[in-house]
Formats: structure tokens, sequence, C-alpha cells
């Protein structure tokens, strides 16, 4: 196979799959790692794919932020996997902040029938969800909500959480990097979660490991500034090393 001919296969792998990772692409093709990642290069030249570590993106998924439908089923079981995860780090009968998605949404799915926790939360689906449960306090923050991601978003919510503390709030993320932290597309949201973030005694982001590498436009959150990630087991070795000795806890379910 001519190189021109292996990395156009690469582009129409990386647009089925929603990314390419370097040594699984070698072993398909028969090729060097290095080989690889010069394909990869070219390729990010060309503005068919960006650059991530240990692999690649197709453009087509930068371009556009999903929406909370496409999300839903994505990653499934990596998503109930993180959540029942995060119920180990959940305060007894305290005040926890969910924020919009769907990682965060399969925390509000799975907690405890008996729970009589404080909820906080800018989602519309997680409010649905725990508006019937007798024992929890529900506070739903107000805003502007943004239709693809059914998010509340603006200076109403910096108002109403600026004399709030949490014990947790569990995060969302489009993106995270061990150079740029955590990071969103939008500028509305990226200051949402900044809000939520000083309203916490403790932040844990939660997101599967296919947001592993990519950086978006808006980041909200330095890796110091979260004290845990929770992710997938599909997150490599390398890179949860890398996170943990910058003072990230990781935890991969």
């Amino acid at each position: 196979m001519y190189a021109a001919e292996r990395q156009q296969r690469i582009v129409e792998m990386a647009r089925e799959a929603g990314r390419v990772d370097v040594l699984s692409l070698a072993d398909v093709f028969n090729v060097t790692a290095e080989t690889v990642r010069r394909d990869l290069t070219a390729l990010e030249g060309r503005g068919a794919v960006r650059r991530v570590h240990g692999g690649a993106l197709p453009v087509e998924r930068l371009a556009m932020e999903p929406t909370l439908t496409d999300r839903q089923s994505k990653a499934s079981a990596e998503k109930r996997r993180i959540a029942a995860r995060a119920l180990d780090e959940l305060p007894d009968d305290g005040t926890i902040l969910l924020d919009s998605g769907t990682t965060t949404w399969a925390i509000a799915q799975l907690l405890p029938i008996d729970s009589a926790l404080t909820v906080v939360t800018n989602s519309i689906a997680i409010a649905a969800t725990l508006e019937a449960r007798p024992n929890l306090d529900l506070y739903l923050l107000g805003g502007r909500v943004r239709r693809r991601t059914g998010a509340a978003v603006g200076e109403w919510i910096d108002q109403a959480l600026a004399d709030v503390r949490v014990d947790v709030a569990f995060l969302g993320t489009n993106g995270f990097s061990l150079d740029r932290g955590f990071s969103t597309p939008d500028q509305v949201e990226a200051a949402a979660k900044k809000a939520m973030l000083r309203s916490a005694r403790r932040a844990i982001v939660v997101t599967d490991s296919s947001k592993a590498g990519q950086e978006h436009f808006h980041r909200f959150a330095r890796l110091d500034e979260v004290a845990m990630l929770i992710t997938d087991a599909g997150l490599d070795d390398e890179t949860a090393d890398q996170l943990d000795s910058a003072g990230l806890d990781v935890a991969r379910a």
C-alpha cells in the first residue's frame, strides 16, 4: 500500500470511529509506529485530522459540539461504570452539584433510592430524573437553556452560586490534556463550569477516556483545580501516570 492510500484509509477510519490511535494503526497496516506518526503529521498538515496524545481525531469531530442526544448513545457502558465509581465519592447526607452532561446524568440515575442528599444542577434532564425523589432536596439553577446540551447557562448561575458552598461538584468536560487541563467548546458553558468549581469544596471531573488529549477553545479548569478524574479503563497507563504525577487523582472504572 502506498503512503497516500494508507493515509486516505486512516482518515476514513478516524471518521468512522471518532478517533484513531498510533499502535492500532501500526498493527492494521503492518508498519512501524513512527511511520504512522509521520502519516498523522502529514494529515494534520493538510487539515484532515488533529493530532492528540497517542493518536488523532477527525477534524469533523472538533468542528461541532455534539448534542445531548448524540452523546447519550456513545460509550454508554463506560459512562455507567464511571457513574457507579463516582457514587463512592458521595458525601454522607451532604450537598452535591451535578453539571449538565450524560455522565453526570448517569450519576443521577444511579443515586441510591434512600439517599438524603441535597442536589444542585443546571441540567433539565437531571432535574427531571430527580424531581420525584422524596428524600432529595433538589435545586435547579436558572438561566438561558442551551438546547444543544440542555444546560442552563449565563450570569444567573454565577449569581446563584456566589454564596453557595457544596461538598462535591461532579463536572463534565469535552476534553482534557496534561498541558491544557479541562476544556469545552462553548464560552458560556465554560463560565458556568468555573462558577461550579468555585462553589465546591471538592471538584471531580467525570468523563469517558475518548476525551483524553482533546483540547477545546475554552479552558475551565487547570489540573490543579480539580481533585479527582474518574474515567474508564480505556485511558492508557502512560497518560494516567502523567496526570497522577501532576497531582490529579485518577480513577479508572
